[in-house]
Order: C-alpha cells, then structure tokens, then sequence
C-alpha cells in the first residue's frame, strides 16, 4: 500500500492548475458555510422583538472566544494537514496514522479546557466588556453553552484537515454542509420557539450551533473511516507521541496563533470602540461576520495550497511546488477582488437585512467600504501564510499574522479612536486602521517570499 501512495494520490499527478480548483472549491465552500454559522445566527438574533440589538451585542461580545476555539481547533488541524501530507508524500504510512491519532488526543485535550472554561470564565471574561445587565446576562448564557458543548466544532476541525490531506476535500465540503443546513433549520426553531418548542432567544442561537456542529463532526467521522483506507486507525494510534506532536506543531502553531490573534484583535477592538458608543461595537461585530465570508473563502483556498505544497514539497518536486506557489496567490487575490466589489456595492442592502437603524447602520455601512479597500492586500498575505506553513516556515506565517492582526492594527485603531472621541474626525476614522496594516503587512511578506524562495523552493 505505502509505495502506490505517490503513484495513486491525485496531489502527485494532477496539474496543479487544476489541482488547486479541484481541492480549493470544495475546501471554499466549506470554509464560507462555516462562516454561514455566525452570520445566519446573527440575521435571526437581530430581529429577537424588543432587543434585537441588544442581542447582537451580546453575540458581539462573545464572538471572540468562538474564535478562539475555531483557531485552536483549525490550527490544530492544519499542523495535522500538513505533516500527514507530507507524510504521505514520503510514502510512510504509519506515520501519517500516528499523525491522525495523535490529532484526536489533541482535540479531546482542548474540548476539555474549554469545557472548563465553560464552567468558570464566562462570566468573568464577559464582564470585562460590558457594563450593561441584559447584555451581560445573554452574552454569558450563549458563550456558557457554546464552549461547553464545543466537541463537535474541534472533531470537525481534525476530520475535515484529515480528509482535505488525504485529497477528499468533497468529503469534508458535505460534512461541513449537513451542519450548516441543520444549524440554519434548528436557528429559527430554538430562537423564537416554532413547532411548539419554547423561545430560547440567544441560548437558542447557541444550542442551532452546538447541534449543526457536532453533526459535522458525526459526518467527518464516518466518512474518514469509509474513504481513508490508506490510513489505519485503532487505539494505538491514540497514544501521544512527543515526536508526532511536535511535528504538528511545528507546522500548527503558526496557524493557530493566526486564527486565535483574529479573536484577541475583536477583543480589544470590542474594549477600545465602546469607549467611542455601544453601537460602533454592534456595527463592528456585524461587519466582521459579514466579512468573514470573504476571508474565510481565502482561507478555504489557502487551505488548499497547504497540502498541495506539503505533499511535493515531500516528493521533491520543485516545479509542482513553484506552480502551486504561483496559482495559489493568483486565485487568492481573484478571491478578495470579487469580494471588495461585493461589499461596495452590497453594502445599504446587508445593512437593511440585519435590521440596522440610525447611527449604528451608518457605522456599517461606513465599515464595509473603507475596510473592504484592504482585501486585495489581507488575500496576498493570507496565500503567503499558507504557503509559510506548508515550507516549514512556520515562523515567517506567524510575524505575518502578528504584524496584520495586532502590531500593525491596534495602536493605529487606538489612535484614531481618541481622534474621534475628541472630536477631530468622524467615527469613520477608525475603519481606515486596517488597510494601512494590511499594506504594511503585505510589504512585510513579500520579503519573507522572496527568502524562502531562495533558501527552500529553489534547493528542492
């Protein structure tokens, strides 16, 4: 079996044209699915009669620690992507098994941290936010169930790398979708109490989430076990190896960091535009799940380009690397211009759809054409951070993300948040924070490309 696996995997032999549309889409459309959760959420939380706004707050608020728990659990599974493509590009099979076990200990590891969190921290890390009782008490009712039920969202998060590694992205892109469509079909359900079910209202929102992700992962499961042959699965397998789990990490923790520096920005994002008004947070939370339907369709692609470069990167193939390198950025940056068209023109109807009113639709409104201005930049640095990890890397992934997402980001917001509450400029201000760090980021990558190519791509 280990010496077809080269001969056999599409990864090896596929022109990576094609290779790359035929894992990316699949990969896209499950990553925007996911993105799917927050925003349908979101459509129904807002139009809750009487605190409709209240309520998106509330999902604002604890937005950034479901962030945090997808950054952990997808940069977990990206680290498991890689090493067991490569794995699999060196033909060893029982190194890519340990590599899928070692990723279901990991998983359960991290399901029980935020179990306990669930059990101790919500409260206190909401508080820290808002002063306001209704929102509080929501905001700590949702977070409290989704982080204590939060299996299901790190199971998936293995079994769909597992699988887009093995080539199977379809398989990963159906599970993906059986928990969106039983999320969107519970939302509506549980939130306002049809069928003669009671109205749940936020707690609602979080048990449509909770139910529709661990669907997903009952799927990934079973779809592993039916498609992946080439790799064996039992309980030995299970057993941690420091060596395969540095090897995951090697390759993860820059993917993590960038994931879960996505949710420590919204945090502090949150604490410094309340100090402008509640609305800017609400405008602002609701622009970033908007806009999650863009970016995560760049990580969907980025995503792809991991184990495409992982894998020949393992087989020694420089040009199939180099393609991979080229159409990889190509495509990204498709993806992003498509979406900075979107928003500028779709920006007045998004608005409407979630109800927004008076300033704080105008402060949406204004987020989604100033900030979309920086997507061609954030889709360069995105396909940058994919390949850095899938090269070894690593390192070069993480100062990206720090530069894009807190170095180059919070300060200039902070700065411009005093222009505004001094009144010197408009609230608008504030959103031109992230084009300047995503330019100043994209300077910063085209550096790193330039050295990996150099000391890696051109030694293959």
């Amino acid at each position: 079996m280990s010496n077809s696996i080269g001969k056999e995997n599409k990864m090896a032999v596929m022109p990576v044209n094609k290779l790359m549309i035929n894992m990316g889409i699949p990969m896209i459309v499950s990553m925007m699915l996911q993105a799917v959760y927050n925003i349908v959420d979101s459509a129904f939380v807002a139009n809750i009669e009487g605190v409709g706004e209240q309520a998106l707050n509330a999902l604002t608020l604890a937005f950034p620690v479901q962030m945090l728990m997808v950054a952990i659990g997808i940069g977990t599974g990206v680290g498991v992507n890689a090493l067991l493509a490569k794995s699999m590009g060196q033909q060893d099979v029982e190194k890519a098994s340990k590599t899928a076990g070692n990723g279901v200990f990991l998983m359960t590891v991290i399901y029980v941290i935020f179990l306990l969190f669930a059990l101790f921290g919500t409260k206190g890390y909401i508080a820290t936010q808002t002063k306001n009782p209704i929102i509080e008490g929501m905001a700590t009712d949702y977070l409290k169930i989704c982080c204590g039920w939060s299996f299901g969202i790190f199971y998936f998060s293995l079994y769909e790398k597992v699988l887009q590694a093995t080539g199977k992205s379809m398989y990963s892109t159906i599970a993906q979708i059986t928990g969106a469509v039983i999320n969107m079909v519970f939302d509506p359900i549980l939130i306002y109490g049809w069928f003669g079910c009671p109205a749940l209202g936020v707690s609602g929102a979080a048990y449509a989430t909770i139910i529709g992700q661990i669907a997903s992962a009952a799927c990934g499961l079973i779809l592993h076990l039916k498609t992946n042959r080439e790799i064996k699965n039992g309980i030995v397998y299970l057993k941690p190896s420091a060596r395969i789990i540095k090897g995951i990490y090697a390759i993860g923790f820059a993917a993590i960091i960038a994931q879960a520096l996505m949710s420590v920005m919204t945090y502090l994002l949150n604490v410094i535009f309340v100090k402008i008004g509640e609305n800017v947070v609400t405008a602002y939370g609701l622009y970033y799940k908007i806009q999650q339907f863009i970016l995560f369709a760049a990580f969907g692609l980025r995503d792809a380009i991991t184990p495409i470069l992982s894998f020949n990167h393992g087989m020694k193939n420089k040009e199939r690397v180099e393609d991979g390198v080229k159409y990889g950025v190509g495509y990204t940056l498709l993806i992003m211009l498509v979406g900075f068209v979107g928003l500028e023109v779709l920006a007045v109807p998004l608005a409407n759809l979630f109800g927004l009113s008076g300033e704080t639709k105008e402060f949406c409104i204004a987020a989604m054409r100033i900030i979309s201005i920086s997507y061609v930049f954030a889709g360069a640095n995105i396909a940058f951070q994919g390949i850095f990890q899938a090269l070894d890397s690593g390192l070069e992934s993480l100062i990206i993300s720090v530069c894009r997402q807190f170095l180059f980001v919070i300060p200039v917001a902070y700065a411009f948040s005093l222009v505004v509450i001094n009144g010197t400029a408009g609230t608008w201000i504030v959103w031109a924070a992230f084009p300047i760090a995503e330019i100043l980021s994209v300077m910063v990558s085209i550096v790193f490309m330039k050295k990996v190519n150099r000391k890696i791509i051109m030694n293959i």
